[in-house]
């Protein structure tokens, strides 16, 4: 059990900020950067590629997340993208959507921490850390079962994760604490979420408590059907982009629906735009480092406009974003609203 002192209050005091890429106009920081050498044009050119995605007219533009930008600080910029038409459909880890998101529409925060923390410390006082952010673990158990609140609410039967993530954002209109989620915000405008390691997260853990107090007939999470879902939404697709921060599971599952429509004897083309942030090293051959060349071996992704930025995504991405909102491109963009014919 966690115990209660002063020093609790102390470690949860100062509140990590989401930034509002609204709020500032990168345009010019973009711009001198396309000048530049390294990571800096790098960044520009991933800008160029993401507004060219946008101006594409009949790409749909597919996020992924991965890590930990949600719980760091870039919250909000995954919002803003949605609610501006500047992604069709998500593809995350279960921690991004669960623990970070979701457990902030509950009315809970993530706190700036340091990594040199005594971590025993932490843990006698049940605060989580991650690198330099913690989270107080009682909260983030009342997320767990707030999960399980939900599930014992619904028809027993399999759900896709997107069909989960869409009824926990239809919870979160009568019971949201923070008006910005982007769990809310993504049921909102019919913006399908996708985690295909969903229990890797507090969904996790308040499912297997609803199946242990359910265990002939309950709710269960069918990985393969976010798989045909996601592809279907591939498949209805003139054309696609990925815009990838981090890599793992959510990058390899979004790249893979091509492999798959072929699979299902449908032919369609490589996602024709990619950009990929990470600090991975590609040399250990992990899905998560590999880049977007060695992906089009597979036949994944086109190599036309595709582009790695090396670079810790919270350094980065809200540049990238606020430059893609002040060209203001979004605006003459079609809402696909996928989830309608998912749910069909």
């Amino acid at each position: 059990m966690p115990v209660k002192s002063k020093q609790k209050k102390e470690y949860l005091r100062d509140v990590i900020r989401h930034v509002d890429i609204k709020s500032f106009d990168s345009t010019p920081i973009i711009d001198s950067m396309r000048d530049m050498s390294f990571t800096s044009r790098d960044t520009a050119s991933a800008a160029d590629i993401l507004n060219r995605m946008i101006k594409d007219k009949g790409c749909v533009i597919f996020l992924t997340i991965a890590g930990s930008t949600s719980s760091g600080g870039c919250m909000q910029v995954y919002v803003d993208m949605v609610r501006n038409k500047m992604v069709d459909a998500i593809v995350a880890t279960g921690a991004s959507i669960v623990d970070m998101d979701f457990f902030e529409a509950l009315g809970y925060k993530h706190y700036k921490g340091i990594p040199t923390a005594d971590d025993k410390d932490l843990r006698k006082h049940y605060i989580d850390r991650i690198y330099d952010t913690y989270i107080d673990e009682e909260e983030l158990q009342h997320c767990d079962m707030t999960i399980k609140k939900i599930a014992d609410t619904l028809e027993k039967r399999p759900y896709s994760s997107r069909e989960f993530i869409r009824e926990m954002g239809k919870w979160l209109v009568k019971h949201s604490k923070k008006k910005d989620s982007l769990v809310q915000v993504a049921y909102e405008h019919n913006v399908p979420i996708f985690c295909p390691a969903f229990s890797d997260s507090s969904a996790g853990f308040g499912l297997v408590s609803h199946q242990w107090e359910n265990p002939k007939s309950h709710v269960s999470i069918d990985s393969v059907k976010d798989f045909l879902e996601l592809t279907k939404i591939k498949m209805a697709s003139k054309s696609s982009g990925l815009f990838m921060i981090g890599g793992g599971v959510p990058k390899n599952f979004v790249q893979d629906t091509v492999i798959c429509a072929e699979v299902l004897g449908k032919e369609v083309g490589m996602h024709k735009y990619a950009v990929q942030i990470t600090v991975a090293d590609p040399r250990d051959g992990a899905c998560s480092s590999s880049t977007l060349k060695e992906a089009s071996s597979w036949g994944k992704v086109d190599t036309v406009y595709e582009q790695m930025v090396y670079a810790e995504a919270t350094s980065v991405l809200p540049l990238i974003i606020s430059y893609v909102y002040h060209k203001k491109d979004w605006k003459k963009r079609t809402r696909y609203e996928w989830t309608k014919m998912l749910d069909r």
